[in-house]
């Protein structure tokens, strides 16, 4: 049989590896899926918990911090805990991992550097939420919480040449990310990047409430910290910085009373549901 015949019936080495590379690319393109709806789910487990400890702080009520270690000490208080915290921690690294291939692997030629760095961010900072969960799961993350990480962060920063601007730099990057987080909600971006056509009218309609009030929420809660930290480097003084905690207990001292704090702990709730939502219906 000669070499073009060999090619007429896809006989080939060419054709041979083609047939041979599909299938693992496929498996492996499912496999990454798998971990991004994994890190979805404990992304959304953790936000429920924030909005329902907030909710308690709101009610005069709440005993345990409103951010990740006061979820955490929740998930850890119940039946099995510590098994439901190492899933969480094997959760957050499928995010991680997920992210992570979204910053480095080939996507196609829509796909623009900026998405890239902006999937490499969020691969980092999964990796931190997961090393932080499982230090705790473990016994050795330490018993401080976000508000005192993040002052001792702001302090040592303070220290640095030029510490000032870059505490202030911090700050007005979180103001902006939860700008951008409540516009795109309200203008609901996330529906692009959901499969909507699989879901009925109803289901769409739910989906949709929970990504419009959760983001707005999620986006209230990060420029909050931004405002804090901003103020620390203005003043130069660390103390002025917070954490998730201490920026949510802050709503209650508004003019509106404790209502923008009900507001901001029902939409992470609500944020918590989109993320359940986002592990069956988001594309990957």
């Amino acid at each position: 049989m000669t070499s073009s015949h060999t090619h007429k019936w896809g006989l080939g080495k060419g054709s041979s590896n083609h047939r041979s590379r599909t299938p693992g690319k496929a498996e492996g393109k499912q496999a990454l899926a798998v971990s991004g709806r994994a890190g979805f789910v404990a992304r959304g487990v953790v936000y429920v918990l924030v909005g329902a400890l907030a909710l308690q702080i709101a009610s005069g009520g709440g005993g345990r911090e409103a951010d990740r270690q006061g979820a955490l000490q929740q998930v850890a208080a119940q039946p099995f805990g510590k098994v439901m915290l190492w899933m969480l921690v094997v959760g957050f690294g499928c995010m991680t991992i997920w992210r992570g291939a979204g910053a480095i692997l080939d996507n196609g030629p829509k796909r623009k550097a900026g998405s890239r760095l902006l999937d490499g961010g969020r691969a980092v900072f999964y990796g931190f939420v997961c090393w932080g969960t499982a230090s705790f799961a473990a016994g050795t993350g330490g018993s401080s919480g976000g508000d005192a990480k993040s002052q001792d962060w702001t302090a040592s920063a303070l220290k640095l040449p030029a510490g000032q601007e870059l505490v202030g730099l911090v700050g007005c990057v979180l103001i902006g990310v939860g700008a951008t987080l409540a516009v795109r909600a309200v203008m609901r971006s996330f529906l692009k990047k959901l499969e909507t056509e699989r879901m009925s009218r109803r289901v769409r309609q739910a989906v949709t409430g929970l990504g419009v009030g959760g983001g707005m929420a999620r986006g209230v809660v990060f420029a909050g910290v931004g405002v804090f930290a901003l103020v620390a480097a203005v003043r130069f003084d660390p103390h002025q910085a917070k954490g998730m905690d201490a920026t949510l207990r802050s709503f209650a001292h508004t003019p509106v009373g404790p209502w923008l704090l009900v507001a901001v702990a029902i939409g992470l709730v609500l944020f918590g549901g989109f993320s359940f939502a986002s592990a069956r219906w988001r594309r990957l």
